[in-house]
């Protein structure tokens, strides 16, 4: 509910505060008196696009302050959330600069933020109706939102069925263009295979073959010097030395106590290690003792190996991976048939599954059409066209998340016409007023938005001028409503009762025009809405047919 409106130096408006209630708030007051001014401001505040300028001539900036209350579940809370703004009581604060240079600067709750904010929370907060709405209620891309709305329909199972319908169809498509790849290149995967299944490369091999070949390569000199050196400690050589030097020593100690032993022991280890020595380098002798073929067969493989490494641009430790790469890719061909076969058979399913989510939601939406159509009748007899005829068209349209209906309102003003879109059909006075008993059927239970309707009732008068108001005022018993209004009937029926004035003030010398908005307390009342009915010029009669409308409110 908007509790308050603050605007300073907008227009004509030097100076202005309004109170707002609940129920039905009536601004009246002479044509060019400034009641479009408070609305373009408001819309200012909101975000709205209007016009460029607005500040006031010799101002150096205006401000519009707007103050709401919204309840604990109220949508304006998910906006401010997304925004990182506090918002811990029911109070939201907007505020709005606009400097003569065209800057402008925007704060809800004292947190600095962008347009797109502002018009974000503008849809949860207000809704603006008139002759020439554009939007909402007249935009045929919404009918099918508002048709749900009034219906209550539960579109959770269609949405999950069209999410659903889409992935089926991704998981498609991607595996189609999977395939479609892998089957450009069938020759060249099946000759790859082939070729990495022939050599069979493992890592490290390439290490281990060069190393193997190095090391034949140099078997012949490496062989010689390892023979010298093993017959140079062999029996024949230093062993046979060192056993002759033991068997002396061990001779002399006997006569000399024990003085030559720790050398017996020593030339003991020395022989042990002689002999693990001999026994290695016989190993190293037998490891180079090789078929002089083998490193012919070496070579070709390793060089096998490099050139494989070299055609598909990968290091050699890499060759198995890459094989099992190409191998998995020719198994995707070899198994596309069954693939494509489940995923058609899925997309089948979940087209089905769509089918009917949408179908039933479709069925949903035509029985609400019916009881729309009804509810409009009811509304348009009073207002004076029980011969128009509204319609609520469902067709075939796009599928979607929301199901595959396209819905439009459709009106016949006159029995034989043919029926068409409200805006281009319905007059001025006429559409006012199929606006009017098209929000009372949709608004239901809705509540927390404020209704603004701007001179809705323009172009009608007498009783139906009554029976627009008394639509207006049964819409405010569930919230708020703000009307424009030059019907006294419809003012008569106000909880509010405001009175927009322009007034020429002369201010250090010269002469301005101000626009000023004034409460009109009870006792007033009569006296404006004899003005309202007789003009200038109010006369008596215009005062008791002034009572009378507000005795009958």
């Amino acid at each position: 509910m908007l509790r308050s409106l603050d605007i300073r130096d907008m227009l004509i408006i030097d100076r202005l505060s309004l109170d707002l209630g609940a129920g039905l708030n009536v601004l009246t007051g002479e044509t060019g008196a400034g009641k479009s001014i408070l609305l373009d401001s408001l819309g200012f505040v909101l975000g709205w696009r209007g016009r460029a300028a607005l500040v006031r001539d010799g101002a150096a900036q205006g401000e519009v302050t707007a103050e709401f209350r919204i309840g604990v579940d109220h949508p304006a809370r998910t906006v401010l959330r997304d925004a990182g703004i506090e918002a811990d009581d029911d109070e939201l604060l907007l505020r709005r600069v606009n400097t003569a240079d065209g800057r402008k600067t925007a704060w809800v709750n004292g947190t600095r933020v962008s347009g797109d904010v502002l018009r974000a929370l503008s849809d949860t907060l207000l809704e603006l109706h008139g002759q020439h709405d554009d939007k909402g209620l007249l935009d045929a891309r919404v009918h099918r939102d508002l048709l749900d709305a009034f219906a209550s329909i539960d579109l959770s199972e269609v949405r999950a069925a069209w999410t659903g319908l889409g992935q089926a169809r991704r998981a498609l498509r991607d595996a189609e263009a999977r395939i479609e790849a892998v089957k450009a290149e069938e020759d060249f995967l099946r000759h790859a295979v082939a070729e990495f299944d022939a050599l069979d490369p493992q890592p490290g091999e390439e290490a281990d073959l060069d190393a193997r070949r190095r090391m034949m390569q140099g078997a012949g000199r490496v062989r010689e010097d390892v023979a010298k050196a093993l017959q140079a400690i062999g029996p024949n050589g230093a062993e046979a030395l060192m056993t002759d030097a033991t068997r002396w020593l061990e001779d002399a100690s006997a006569e000399m106590d024990e003085t030559l032993g720790p050398a017996v022991d020593a030339l003991g280890r020395a022989m042990a290690e002689l002999g693990e020595a001999q026994s290695r380098v016989e190993g190293a002798l037998d490891a180079l003792d090789f078929d002089p073929h083998e490193l012919e067969n070496v070579e070709e493989r390793l060089f096998a190996i490099r050139a494989l490494a070299r055609k598909h641009g990968v290091l050699a430790d890499d060759l198995a991976g890459f094989g099992a790469d190409l191998r998995s890719r020719l198994d995707l061909l070899d198994a596309s048939a069954s693939e494509i076969d489940a995923l058609e058979a899925r997309l089948k399913s979940a087209s089905a599954g769509y089918k009917a989510a949408a179908d039933a939601v479709g069925a949903q939406r035509r029985e609400a059409a019916t009881r729309l159509d009804r509810a409009m009748a009811a509304e348009l007899a009073p207002l004076r066209m029980e011969r128009a005829v509204f319609t609520t068209r469902i067709s075939a349209g796009n599928a979607g998340p929301t199901g595959h209906d396209d819905v439009a309102f459709e009106v016949a003003t006159n029995p034989g016409a043919p029926a068409g879109a409200l805006n281009k059909i319905a007059s001025g006075g006429e559409l006012s007023r199929f606006l009017l008993a098209l929000k009372v059927c949709l608004v239901g239970g809705e509540s927390g938005r404020t209704l603004i309707f701007d001179e809705i009732d323009r172009g009608v008068g007498g009783a139906t001028a009554d029976a627009v108001g008394r639509r207006l005022k049964a819409l405010a018993e569930q919230g708020q409503v703000l009307v424009v209004t030059h019907s006294p009937q419809v003012a008569a029926l106000g909880a509010h009762h405001w009175r927009v004035e322009k007034r020429i003030e002369e201010r250090e010398g010269a002469e301005i025009t101000v626009s000023r908005v004034l409460p009109v307390a009870e006792g007033e009342r009569v006296d404006e809405l004899a003005r309202m009915l007789a003009g200038d010029t109010v006369t008596d009669a215009a005062r008791a047919a002034a009572q009378a409308l507000l005795d009958a409110a």
